[in-house]
């Protein structure tokens, strides 16, 4: 089952690019089977199911519908049933793991999410939730072992989400370098990622490497997904290279499209240092 529960798809058009709601950079789904009747180091396939299994994400499915839609609660009562029809169903915990985090019970969250890890080591969609859940607890050491983890399973096709968790992540551990490695990695791989264009091209101005951060910040203003942030932070890039014109084009289109936000205020004030 390849149905996915990760919110990426439903928030990236409206998240602030330097403050990534965790929703965007969760990762969910029911893309791993049984783990029972097969040889120990084997992957498993769709003939390793059992029959408890097969019942088992029937209803998971259910729970992910349910989620996917924000029936919060309705979900967590399927889990309980899919859990208890079989308690070694990885991804189940892994759900329940990102439906605690909605709810705000942290606790929940990551017993749910090392539950997870612990029936199926493969699992590097739940180890990324941990990574993340531990980051947003400002547990940056751990958090970036997880992801380190999630990123050693060669199999892993969400590699350049975790890149840009792990990247976030060490931003506001204060390790600027690191952050700047993970995410130019998340960017090799996806570069039509707005959160990951932004914060890239914003550290790379902190760092006066103002060519590279230009090329980045140009591309995504030139694209749908420009918003207040982008193109405040091309106003202050086209600045510093001393390109008035395409300063002066950015900020009107900051004014004009975006008058009542905090970047339109700092412009208007010619806050540039803010």
């Amino acid at each position: 089952m390849k149905r996915g529960v990760g919110l990426w798809g439903l928030v990236a058009a409206v998240v602030p690019w330097s403050g990534v709601v965790a929703a965007g950079l969760l990762l969910g789904g029911c893309a791993q089977t049984a783990e029972v009747g097969r040889a120990a180091g084997d992957i498993p396939t769709a003939s390793d199911e059992t029959e408890a299994r097969r019942r088992a994400r029937i209803r998971m499915e259910l729970a992910v519908g349910y989620f996917e839609q924000g029936k919060t609660a309705v979900a967590l009562d399927e889990l309980k049933q899919v859990i208890a029809a079989d308690p070694t169903f990885s991804d189940a915990h892994n759900l329940r793991g990102l439906v605690y985090m909605r709810l705000n019970d942290a606790g929940q969250a990551e017993e749910s999410f090392k539950r997870a890890v612990s029936l199926n080591p493969r699992d590097a969609s739940a180890t990324h939730n941990l990574g993340w859940l531990q980051c947003q607890q400002r547990r940056f050491p751990e958090a970036d072992r997880s992801f380190d983890q999630a990123l050693a399973n060669p199999l892993y096709p969400d590699r350049a989400k975790t890149l840009m968790a792990k990247g976030l992540c060490q931003a506001q551990a204060g390790q600027p370098a690191e952050a700047e490695k993970s995410l130019a990695h998340a960017y090799e791989i996806d570069a039509g990622n707005p959160i990951v264009g932004y914060n890239l091209a914003a550290l790379l101005y902190k760092r006066g490497e103002l060519e590279r951060s230009q090329f980045l910040i140009r591309r995504l203003n030139n694209s749908q997904l420009a918003n207040a942030e982008t193109l405040w932070l091309g106003v202050k890039v086209e600045r510093r290279l001393g390109d008035r014109l395409a300063m002066g084009q950015l900020a009107d289109q900051l004014k004009r499209r975006f008058p009542q936000s905090r970047e339109a205020a700092a412009l208007d004030r010619g806050a540039f240092d803010e």
